[in-house]
């Protein structure tokens, strides 16, 4: 008995050695490098943007890509608090110049106006400009006394605009999206108590409002009665998203959504459902370059997409990205 004890404890001792042993976790072509793509998006298709235009040699941040009737692509340099105007010819110009704030949202007013969401995050502000196409004429539409922290906006077909606010964290959820009315003079909440309210998007019958909570990295799916009223079982998490974290987006004339990841140099694709059919992948992403992709375009009339992104401290600039979407892009402006 005692040798049969013994070569029972023998058998187990070899046993966890062997188990010991044995190889540990070891870095893969899928798993190296500073952002993988997470296994549930791995098989999505894919394509790789290529560089377009170096907005810039210094790691600025870009943000708020969208185009005017012109087929000009404006978008704004965070950092220097610009909005840039970039003609199709490649040439570069400065449309307004803000003071206190830093711009990273536009939208354009059907007037022909561009509105401007600023904020500052340090100090806590915020406010919604508005200029005439060339720049001038600056107005206020959201004062800073307001006390909302603006990020991103966008018009209905109403002409009232939705716009987000970047207030809170992922504990203390105190942003949200809110609606300006018609004639600016209203602001009614429309999806409170989220961390950090940041991109804005609506389908194009205007019936589906779309918004990142960049905090708590969520996609919402927001069916609309009205303006400001959800329809009953009408709001949905569409997808909550793995790493950091979504920032802007846009839709395309087949109701399809791109959201920028800030973090992972891509931009995901979803269907008008919100399920994930296809992604952007910025060069040099793997390496650890190109990952503050903040915003998108995309040129309407064409399926031509058009990615902003800052390599920040890597060497690489600041830089507009080009890929093919599924969908021609959408009009400046839904009203008419």
């Amino acid at each position: 008995m005692a040798c049969l004890a013994a070569s029972v404890c023998l058998t187990a001792e070899a046993s966890a050695q062997q188990t010991f042993a044995s190889p540990g976790l070891a870095y893969d072509a899928q798993t190296q490098g500073p952002v993988p793509i997470p296994p549930s998006e791995r098989a999505l298709q894919a394509v790789v943007a290529k560089p377009w235009f170096k907005a810039s040699d210094e790691g600025r941040i870009l943000e708020g890509a969208i185009f005017d009737h012109s087929g000009n692509l404006l978008f704004c340099d965070v950092t220097g608090r610009r909005v840039l105007r970039l003609t199709p010819d490649k040439r570069l110009s400065t449309v307004a110049s803000l003071d206190a704030l830093f711009p990273g949202g536009l939208a354009f007013h059907k007037d022909g106006r561009l509105f401007i969401a600023a904020l500052d995050l340090a100090r806590g502000a915020g406010a919604i400009f508005a200029v005439k196409p060339d720049g001038a004429g600056m107005q206020t539409i959201v004062a800073p006394q307001a006390g909302y922290m603006p990020n991103d906006l966008v018009f209905d077909a109403h002409g009232g605009f939705y716009f987000t606010d970047f207030r809170g964290t992922s504990t203390e959820p105190r942003g949200g999206v809110y609606y300006m009315s018609p004639d600016l003079t209203t602001i009614k909440p429309v999806l409170p108590h989220l961390a950090m309210a940041n991109g804005v998007a609506l389908s194009p019958d205007g019936k589906e409002l779309w918004a990142t909570e960049f905090g708590r990295n969520l996609l919402h799916r927001i069916e609309l009665a009205d303006p400001t009223t959800i329809t009953p079982i009408g709001s949905a998490v569409a997808y909550h998203f793995t790493g950091p974290a979504p920032d802007s987006m846009r839709i395309d004339a087949d109701g399809n959504l791109y959201v920028a990841i800030y973090g992972q140099g891509r931009v995901l694709a979803f269907n008008r459902n919100g399920i994930p059919i296809g992604q952007v992948l910025l060069p040099g992403r793997e390496q650890g370059h190109n990952l503050q992709s903040t915003s998108l375009a995309i040129r309407p009339d064409t399926n031509d997409l058009y990615a902003v992104s800052s390599d920040g401290a890597g060497g690489q600039g600041a830089t507009v990205f080009h890929a093919k979407a599924f969908a021609r892009g959408l009009p400046p402006a839904y009203a008419k």
